[in-house]
């Protein structure tokens, strides 16, 4: 069993505001217009449409919203030119930053972003510096339900988890890029109860380093636009 932290988990989070709910939709839009253009607007055939769809309900977002989004991304309403990225940083005493986002105008990004970094304390990078410390896994938090934990452990191995761990009562599963989707309905026909399924860069190993500073460029890459999602190698014990 290994540590694990993605978004979710940050401590300092708040819960979404109503102030910055449309722009919480706004990021969602975007990801389910992207999914549905990549892998068509059938959620039964699409997973990552209908994993992105069921982040976007649990954090209420109307269904209208969501069908708009997909039929700009199969073309049945007309919409932006939207691209996705990945973009490397390092923040406060050599935190490592995956940046993933979705944007209609690149350059105008790149430039945002840098400056966003460079004014908490942090420095974009070229791309490979610091990807190669970081794994991309399925990640799926599982429900802890009335088993114990080591018949829940087996099961989630014979379901298909590389790694597991455990926070509270849920346990955090690991697996393949590949095998993220058949694991989640493996889990799901033995009748475990999934919070949230999604594909994660791991960091290799966590470096210890400030965290309150490295919290405040957190919070400002967060309040972009255009990124979606952000990983570190932060050591948060």
């Amino acid at each position: 069993m290994s540590g694990h932290s993605h978004w979710s988990t940050i401590k300092f989070k708040k819960g979404i505001e109503d102030a910055k709910r449309s722009k919480v939709f706004s990021k969602f839009a975007k990801e389910i217009t992207v999914a549905a253009r990549d892998g068509g607007g059938d959620l039964n055939f699409n997973p990552r449409l209908r994993m992105v769809v069921e982040k976007a309900k649990q954090e209420n977002m109307p269904s209208d919203n969501i069908e708009k989004a997909i039929k700009k991304g199969t073309g049945e309403l007309k919409g932006e030119v939207l691209e996705e990225f990945l973009f490397e940083a390092y923040g406060i005493d050599g935190v490592a930053i995956l940046i993933e986002g979705i944007t209609d105008n690149i350059n105008r990004t790149v430039n945002e972003l840098k400056q966003t970094i460079a004014q908490n304390g942090g420095k974009m990078v070229e791309a490979g510096a610091i990807r190669w410390m970081f794994d991309k896994k399925g990640v799926i938090d599982v429900k802890q339900g009335e088993k114990d934990d080591e018949e829940t452990e087996l099961d989630l191995i014979s379901a298909g988890a590389e790694d597991i761990s455990k926070e509270e009562d849920l346990f955090i599963v690991e697996t393949k890029v590949e095998n993220l989707d058949s694991t989640r309905k493996n889990l799901e026909s033995m009748g475990y109860k999934i919070e949230s399924s999604t594909l994660s860069w791991i960091p290799k190993e966590r470096v210890t380093a400030n965290q309150e500073k490295n919290y405040k460029l957190f919070e400002a890459l967060d309040d972009s636009d255009d990124v979606r999602e952000f990983y570190y190698n932060l050591n948060e014990e």
